[in-house]
């Protein structure tokens, strides 16, 4: 079975023991955590998909780390998926945790990308054009700049994408100009 499948399985799980038990918001929080930690540290993911590394010693690791930081029920979790030597795939749970949190409180991620950081006026209004073309009720707006834009902004939802930048358009003009229908070609 493909890892992706397992994570998928093992994050339904913990979201429904969660909802169950009413800790959905900070398990929600220590898989973020968790999430953060494996983007910000290559080694504690390298640990935990090392085979030399003791499925015992990883547990102990993650206890050091988490405890007294996380959810009881988060850290069974870990308990769990290291006895089944299975700790390889605990970035892939968090992140899957993640998204069907989303999907269960209906929440709509979106992109954007800007030459300059977005006003909050600006980021309103973002919100309101990407609740309009989701079905969803609330959104999560990810921003990110990127100065080779020049300005405008390219907007990712689910498979859609708005690109009103100035880049695109200068592009699209170029390509329109080097397009000649003025001279013949032989």
């Amino acid at each position: 079975m493909s890892e992706y499948r397992v994570a998928s399985r093992y994050a339904k799980s913990l979201l429904e023991l969660a909802d169950e038990k009413g800790v959905l918001e900070p398990v929600l929080e220590d898989m973020q955590q968790f999430s953060k930690l494996c983007a910000e540290s290559r080694e504690f993911v390298l640990m935990l998909k090392n085979p030399i590394i003791k499925h015992d010693k990883k547990n102990m690791i993650l206890k050091k780390v988490f405890e007294g930081n996380a959810h009881e029920l988060t850290l069974a979790i870990f308990d769990i998926i290291t006895k089944k030597n299975r700790e390889s795939i605990l970035p892939g749970i968090a992140r899957e945790f993640q998204n069907q949190y989303k999907v269960q409180q209906g929440i709509e991620e979106a992109k954007v990308t800007t030459a300059v950081p977005l006003s909050p006026e600006l980021k309103k209004s973002l919100e309101e054009v990407v609740l309009k073309i989701s079905s969803k009720k609330k959104v999560e707006l990810v921003e990110s700049v990127d100065k080779e834009l020049i300005g405008g902004f390219i907007l990712k939802v689910g498979d859609r994408q708005i690109d009103d930048s100035l880049k695109s358009k200068l592009k699209a003009l170029e390509l329109k100009f080097s397009q000649n229908p003025y001279i013949k070609e032989f």
